[in-house]
């Protein structure tokens, strides 16, 4: 089985009978954070995340009825069902699929999930000193300060 990443406050979602996509907004929960060293950006994004729930409010123009799109999500489809957050809804997954009231069947799509991976500390400790020199062959890595030392020859 193939990993699959959750979905996140800020997820770029489209949909198919709309022209432009938007960001979904996560309003039904504020405790569950993912890839958010902060805990202020990132909540995570769960079934319960109905109705208008975009950031824009809109999808563009709606191939359907010819005017804007506004979105109302009834219901989900494709989320991880092993889990279930304190707002009793399910962790939505890069591969789910809302399905709207003006569109029928699932026909939102998540384009791009939220996560951004950002390297810290304990990337740096954990990592080889043989793959940092692959990774980054104009300079060494010293672990005891964690951090890049350049070693550009200037002529």
């Amino acid at each position: 089985m193939s990993q699959k990443h959750l979905v996140c406050h800020g997820a770029l979602c489209k949909c198919q009978f709309g022209t432009a996509p938007d960001k979904l907004m996560v309003l039904t929960q504020n405790k569950i954070y993912i890839n958010d060293e902060k805990s202020s950006e990132k909540l995570v994004a769960t079934t319960m995340e109905l109705g208008p729930t975009f950031e824009k409010k809109t999808f563009g123009t709606c191939s359907m009825t010819n005017s804007a799109c506004v979105p109302n999500i009834t219901m989900w489809d494709g989320f991880y069902e092993k889990v279930t957050l304190p707002n009793k809804g399910n962790p939505l997954l890069e591969d789910s699929k809302g399905t709207c009231a003006i569109g029928g069947a699932p026909c939102v799509e998540i384009l791009f999930h939220g996560q951004i991976a950002t390297p810290n500390e304990m990337n740096a400790d954990n990592t080889e000193e043989e793959l940092i020199s692959l990774i980054n062959p104009l300079g060494e890595f010293d672990k005891n300060v964690n951090k890049p030392i350049i070693s550009i020859p200037i002529e």
